[in-house]
């Protein structure tokens, strides 16, 4: 599709084009280590676990209440047993429970041997030592068996597995406290530009503040990447260079922002071609059309266009299933929804455009959607405000009100 805002000789390559060319050229680090469970959160498995234990160990009560045999007892009259003892998480009933007996126990704690039923408290009525059950009392409940959630030898969680607070839970739970999982991903990132000045510093004419270093910094934090920041680099062709070739030596990725457009200063793609390979450079996408892929030996290199709002929807789209991939995680689909556009929306063909937009539901369940404000590249303001991208196909030629739309989620959104 020729891009008619920028008016290209050739066709651009799509976004789905893109991102199958760096699948393609991307592969899962292969080294593992081991990690105390603890430190396990975010991580890949790479080998599988299984369980050493049953879980529960033994059979528990589910609740707290009273403990017994059913076996001579009339179901259809009520009863009393002679209370004998207290069975407590952590401190079992020792003695031999005999028929005409209970004990009084508790959630989670043993139940005895001959015990089949537990009764909740509150359907008894006590009397001293002396437990008065009603006619028609359930019996057979309430008794966590053995081996009920994790019978010993089973399979917990098998690798690709990313794993989460559940899984670290379920893990503790089988007496496991450590796992292999894949080594972390090596991420060097840096800014380039001239015009970047440091927090803390005063604005000169023509200067701006580097913000990109601070939102890559947080779209990289993730347990599966070990980053490393490198600062800025000035607009110098043999500085550049230099910093590319040395961060290649021991990183897996390189993420660059700026310097990849056509500019007299724009160095990436050029420098990028000496000491390495381009994969494409240029996408149809709205931002960030100016995007560089290539390798510098194994090293991936993301070359990223220097406007703000350019670097987090190219990051979302194409950084990141590259780093997931990278990582050994399963690939993971964006959640899409259809909603209602409630105004509006300018759009020419050539390149599939990610709006910045607000999305809400109303009582009936439906979505709509509107535009969270300027859709510049540089406008940071509406893509915080923000909670989804409306994504505008590349033949899309604008969007009318009451249009329906395609809308991906922002993290972890929260509907106004």
């Amino acid at each position: 599709m020729i891009d008619l805002c920028s008016q290209e000789s050739k066709p651009l390559l799509s976004v789905d084009e893109a991102l199958a060319t760096i699948k393609a050229a991307v592969y899962a680090v292969e080294e593992s280590e081991k990690v105390v469970l603890k430190n396990a959160l975010g991580r890949v498995l790479s080998e599988p676990v299984y369980s050493a234990i049953n879980s529960p160990h033994d059979r528990n009560a589910a609740m707290d209440g009273y403990a017994f045999s059913s076996q001579a007892i009339s179901h259809e009259q009520s009863f009393t047993l002679n209370l004998v003892g207290t069975s407590w998480a952590g401190r079992p009933f020792t003695g031999l429970l005999q028929p005409g007996q209970c004990i009084r126990i508790f959630t989670g704690a043993v139940v005895p041997e001959h015990a089949d039923s537990v009764v909740m408290q509150e359907q008894v009525q006590v009397n001293g030592q002396t437990i008065c059950f009603s006619a028609n009392t359930p019996t057979g409940q309430h008794i966590r068996q053995v081996g009920e959630d994790i019978k010993q030898g089973v399979l917990l969680l098998a690798p690709p597995k990313k794993l989460n607070a559940i899984d670290l839970g379920l893990l503790a739970s089988a007496g496991i406290d450590e796992v292999t999982v894949k080594r972390p991903v090596r991420i060097a990132f840096f800014s380039t530009g001239d015009e970047l000045t440091a927090l803390g510093q005063p604005l000169a004419s023509g200067q701006i503040y580097d913000s990109n270093r601070y939102t890559l910094c947080g779209l990289l934090t993730d347990a599966c990447y070990r980053v490393t920041d490198r600062g800025v680099i000035a607009d110098n062709r043999q500085l550049l260079e230099e910093s590319f070739i040395e961060a290649a030596k021991n990183h897996d990725v390189i993420i660059t922002t700026g310097g990849a457009s056509v500019g007299e200063a724009d160095y990436v793609k050029e420098i990028l071609e000496r000491c390495g390979n381009v994969n494409f450079w240029k996408l149809a996408i709205k931002p960030g059309k100016p995007l560089a892929f290539g390798k510098i030996g194994d090293c991936c290199f993301f070359g990223l266009p220097g406007n703000p709002v350019a670097v987090i929807v190219t990051f979302k789209y194409l950084v990141a299933p590259a780093l997931r991939q990278l990582s050994g995680a399963p690939e993971a689909k964006s959640f899409q929804l259809t909603a209602t556009c409630t105004m509006p929306l300018k759009k020419a063909p050539g390149r599939q455009d990610y709006q910045r937009g607000i999305l809400t539901q109303d009582q009936t369940g439906e979505f709509f959607v509107a535009s969270s404000g300027k859709q510049g590249s540089n406008i940071l303001s509406s893509m915080s405000h923000a909670n989804c991208y409306i994504v505008l196909p590349t033949e899309c030629t604008g969007v009318k009100a009451g249009d329906k739309v395609r809308v991906d989620l922002i993290g972890d959104i929260d509907l106004i």
